[in-house]
């Protein structure tokens, strides 16, 4: 126990996944250089692990966490409640402008991909070119589960969104007479919260698999070319997790940054080792509550951006992917295209939804500036080939963003408990999982 007590502690759990982290990259680097295929194939298979163990995770996290977040706000009124659900709406669509703006600056100043030369196989662009690209008419086509059961059995988070909301205010009109299944549903997401912080435990092992694995498959000779994207890419989330969100938390929120980051980087390191905001939801939401945001409205706001509220994946990677791709193909863009760029990183949000939500919103992208299919296709499989490394930070920020909107809106509503955010507190499901709070 006093191992696990150690652990635990926000400072040495953090120095944990960074070994990992290192160790992971150097082993791959290890495997890649001396040609070790039995270490690539272990380092694979821990990743691999890993991951699916968060994805189990994601559907009934998603159904439950959106159902009791609704349904928790009855405490507060309808009105105050739709009057919440606007401004989280309104701070979601402002955070995303703002991020497909820095985006667009940084591709436009950087040009990544101008006399970059990659070529990518044959099998790769035929395969991802047979997936279903992001569109309006798709987006509006899988909205609706045609089978309530296959939305679930088959992980279409999306029609998982759609059909939790419609329950959630079902049970929000119904009142008491849906109590029985609220609780029941409390009860499923505080268990669904107490598996999770178990594989929470399980990171520096998870990050050890994925990063060597990444390393040990691409090496340089991928990674070198496409340097220009990862810089940008990373240049322009780090630019919104540390600029943007600190400038909006001290004079909008009138939070201190630095507490913010003290008690949000347990949810924010995760993300990044996960690359899943769905499962790092019960993290995120925790720390929206020990920042002093009402539990309500934290259990409503989290679970939706968790679903919508992506700048990482939706807003900065798209912007800049996709002038990365024009710059390799030698197409030219027009102001009407990045003003279509914008467009869809604000009003398409609701297409990410998922654990393919950059693949999504990326094709989506592409499609809205008029890029030929041919080029889309083989420009999303260069990408695709360094996605690992781009998705860390994607799912940092965007949890990040899911987190700081929270608190900007509850500011603004009254519904910031200083005394609670100022207070210290345990890293959220380190240490133990607190119950969902049940509304009085």
């Amino acid at each position: 126990m006093s191992f696990i007590r150690t652990y635990t502690k926000p400072k040495v759990f953090g120095l944990t996944v960074l070994a990992a982290l290192v160790l992971g990259a150097l082993t791959g680097y290890l495997a890649q250089a001396t040609d070790q295929a039995w270490l690539t194939t272990t380092l694979n298979q821990v990743g691999d692990v890993f991951t699916s163990l968060l994805q189990f995770t994601v559907i009934p996290l998603v159904f439950t966490a959106i159902v009791v977040g609704i349904t928790s706000l009855r405490r507060l009124g309808t009105n105050r409640a739709a009057r919440l659900g606007g401004k989280t709406l309104l701070w979601f669509a402002i955070t995303s402008l703002i991020s497909v703006s820095i985006g667009l600056a940084i591709a436009l100043i950087f040009s990544p991909g101008s006399g970059v030369q990659v070529q990518p196989s044959e099998s790769a662009v035929e395969r991802l070119a047979a997936r279903d690209p992001g569109s309006w008419s798709t987006l509006l086509e899988t909205l609706v589960p045609s089978n309530l059961f296959a939305a679930f059995t088959e992980g279409e988070v999306l029609q998982v969104v759609f059909i939790s909301v419609l329950v959630g205010f079902a049970a929000f009109a119904l009142g008491d007479r849906a109590e029985p299944f609220v609780n029941l549903t409390r009860s499923v997401f505080d268990l669904i919260q107490k598996v999770v912080g178990w594989i929470v435990l399980l990171a520096p092992i998870g990050v050890f698999g994925l990063i060597g694995t990444a390393f040990a498959t691409y090496g340089n000779s991928f990674v070198r070319p496409l340097f220009s994207l990862i810089a940008a890419v990373y240049g322009g989330t780090l630019l919104v997790l540390f600029v943007v969100y600190p400038v909006l938390l001290r004079f909008v929120g009138r939070v201190s940054p630095v507490t913010f980051f003290g008690k949000a980087w347990t949810a924010i390191q995760f993300a990044f080792v996960s690359r899943s905001s769905g499962a790092t939801l019960p993290l995120s939401r925790q720390t929206a509550a020990n920042l002093g945001v009402d539990q309500d409205y934290a259990s409503f706001a989290v679970p939706l951006g968790t679903t919508t509220k992506m700048d990482g994946c939706a807003a900065v990677y798209p912007a800049i992917a996709t002038v990365f791709i024009a710059n390799l193909f030698g197409v030219e863009l027009g102001l009407w295209q990045y003003a279509a760029i914008i467009a869809v990183a604000v009003f398409g949000s609701l297409a990410t939804a998922g654990t393919t939500g950059w693949f999504t919103m990326l094709t989506l992208t592409l499609g809205a500036v008029n890029m030929p299919p041919e080029v889309i296709a083989t420009g999303v499989a260069v990408v695709y080939a360094i996605d690992p490394i781009l998705d860390m930070v994607r799912t940092a920020t965007n949890v990040a963003g899911q987190i700081t909107v929270p608190v900007l809106v509850a500011r603004t509503e009254g519904l910031l408990d200083d005394e609670v955010l100022n207070a210290p507190s345990e890293p959220p499901l380190l240490s133990a999982t607190p119950r969902t709070p049940v509304p009085a």
